[in-house]
C-alpha cells in the first residue's frame, strides 16, 4: 500500500466519494496520507479538452479520409470570413451508398439519372478498382443498365488490363464496338470464347488485329453463328489483319456473317488471293477495295459510357503494379555495351501501322451499296410496260396495216370498175 501511494506512475483511480453523517465527502489520496474534505462537484464535460473537428478528422485512417467527404461545405464571405453550410440529405445518402456500393442487392428498376450519379460517386472513390468488391459493384450496374454503363470499349494494346481485369471486362453487356487489337490473345483465350456469348450478341464492330489467331480460332468464333444462328450474328465490321496463321480455309468460316459490310484480312496467310476475292464477292457480296478504308484506322472505336474513366483507372493501376524497378548502374552499362535495350525503351508496336504502306498489299473488302430500289426499278418497269404495250400494239398495227393493205387493193378494185358498172351505180 505504501509502495502504491509513493509510486509516481500508478494509475489514477479517480475521485472516491464517502457518505458520512448524511453528508457526501470526496476522499483525496495524498503522499502523506489520506485526507478527507468536502468539495464542490466538478462540472460535467461532454468532450475532452482540446477536442475539435480537425483533431477528429486527423484520427481517421488516411485511406478512409481520402475517400470520405465532410458533411459541411466551407466557403468564404466577401469580408474573408469562413462560412459553412450543411450538405443536402441527398448528397449525404449518395455518399454513404457509394461507400458501400458492393453491398447493393440489385439496381433493376432504379432511375437512370440517380444511378448515373451513384456510379460517378463510386468512381470518384475508386470503388471499382478494389479487388472483389469492385467486380460485384460493376456487375450490379451492368446487369441493370447495359449499354449505358459502356457501349464501346477500346482495349487496343492493353493486354495488361485484360490479364488483370478479365472478369470485370466480361461483365460488360450490350457492347456495340470492341477493339482488342495487338493484345496477343491466341485461339484458346477465355475472352475469345466470351465473344460468342449472348451478352455480346449486340457487337457490330470487332477488331482482332494482331492477336495470334489461326483457322481454329476463327472456327471457334463463328461456330455459334454457323450452327445455332446466334452469337456474333449482327457483326458488320471485322478486322482480322496481321494474323498470319489464318489461311484460305479460315476465310470460309466468315461466310456465315451475312450482315458483314467491311472486312480486313491484310497480313494473313492466304495462298490463292484471287480465289478468296471471288468467294467473298460470291457468298457475302464483299468487293476488294483499291484504297484503304477509313473504317479500319481505329479512330471510330473509343471507350464510351459511364465507365470510360474506370478503364483509365484500371490501366493506371496495372501500370503501377508492373512498373519495372530501376536497374543498377553496372547492369545499364552492360546493356549499353552489348547493345541491348530494356523493355521499357522498346515498346511493342502493331504491324501494318505505317501510313505509307502500299495500298495494294491491303486486303480490305466492303459491300457495295445497292442501287435505289424505287427510281430505276420504276423506270425499268415503265420501259418494260411501254415495250409490252408496243409489243401488244405491234400485232394490232400489223393487222391494221394488213387490213389497210388489203383494203387498198379492194379500193383500187372499186376504183377500177368498168364504165358500165359506174353507170349502174349512178342509176341508183
Amino acid at each position: 500500500m505504501s509502495y502504491y501511494l509513493s509510486s509516481e506512475n500508478h494509475l489514477d483511480p479517480g475521485p472516491i466519494y464517502v457518505r458520512e453523517n448524511g453528508q457526501l465527502h470526496m476522499v483525496n489520496l495524498a503522499l502523506d496520507g489520506v485526507r478527507s474534505s468536502l468539495q464542490k462537484p466538478r462540472p460535467f464535460r461532454l468532450f475532452p479538452k482540446g477536442f475539435s473537428v480537425e483533431l477528429c478528422m486527423n484520427r481517421e485512417d488516411d485511406t478512409a479520409r481520402k475517400e470520405k467527404t465532410d458533411h459541411f461545405i466551407f466557403t468564404y464571405t466577401r469580408e474573408g470570413n469562413l462560412r459553412y453550410s450543411a450538405k443536402s440529405l441527398f448528397s449525404l445518402v449518395l455518399g454513404f451508398i457509394s461507400d458501400n456500393v458492393d453491398h447493393i442487392d440489385s439496381l433493376i428498376g432504379f432511375p437512370e439519372q440517380i444511378a448515373e450519379k451513384l456510379f460517378s460517386a463510386a468512381e470518384a472513390r475508386q470503388k471499382f478498382t478494389e479487388p472483389g468488391a469492385g467486380l460485384r459493384a460493376l456487375q450490379k450496374f451492368t446487369e441493370a443498365y447495359g449499354s449505358l454503363v459502356l457501349c464501346s470499349l477500346c482495349l487496343r494494346n492493353r493486354y495488361l488490363v485484360i490479364s488483370e481485369k478479365l472478369e470485370e471486362i466480361k461483365s460488360f453487356r450490350e457492347l456495340t464496338c470492341l477493339d482488342l487489337s495487338c493484345c496477343k490473345l491466341g485461339d484458346e483465350h477465355e475472352l475469345l470464347e466470351h465473344l460468342t456469348n449472348e451478352a455480346l450478341s449486340s457487337v457490330t464492330q470487332l477488331h482482332l488485329k494482331d492477336n495470334c489467331l489461326s483457322d481454329a480460332g476463327v472456327r471457334k468464333m463463328t461456330a455459334p453463328v454457323r450452327v445455332m444462328k446466334r452469337g456474333l450474328e449482327n457483326l458488320t465490321l471485322l478486322d482480322l489483319s496481321c494474323n498470319p496463321e489464318i489461311t484460305d480455309a479460315g476465310i470460309g468460316y466468315l461466310f456465315s456473317f451475312r450482315k458483314l459490310n467491311c472486312l480486313d484480312i491484310s497480313g494473313t496467310g492466304l495462298k490463292d488471293i484471287k480465289t478468296v476475292k471471288h468467294k467473298l464477292q460470291t457468298h457475302i457480296g464483299l468487293v476488294h477495295s483499291k484504297v484503304p478504308l477509313k473504317e479500319f484506322d481505329h479512330s471510330n472505336c473509343k471507350t464510351e459510357g459511364w465507365a470510360d474513366q474506370i478503364v483509365l483507372q484500371w490501366e493506371r493501376v496495372t501500370a503501377e503494379a508492373v512498373k519495372p524497378r530501376e536497374t543498377s548502374e553496372p547492369r545499364t552499362a552492360a546493356q549499353r555495351f552489348y547493345g541491348k535495350r530494356s523493355r521499357a525503351e522498346a515498346p511493342l508496336k502493331c504491324p501494318l501501322t505505317d501510313p505509307h504502306m502500299n495500298s495494294s498489299e491491303k486486303l480490305q473488302f466492303y459491300k457495295e451499296k445497292a442501287p435505289d430500289c424505287h427510281g430505276p426499278v420504276l423506270k425499268h418497269e415503265a420501259i418494260s410496260s411501254q415495250e409490252s404495250k408496243k409489243s401488244k400494239k405491234r400485232p394490232f398495227e400489223e393487222s391494221e396495216t394488213e387490213q389497210n393493205n388489203s383494203s387498198q387493193p379492194s379500193k383500187q378494185k372499186y376504183v377500177c370498175l368498168a364504165v358500165d358498172d359506174w353507170d349502174l351505180l349512178n342509176s341508183y
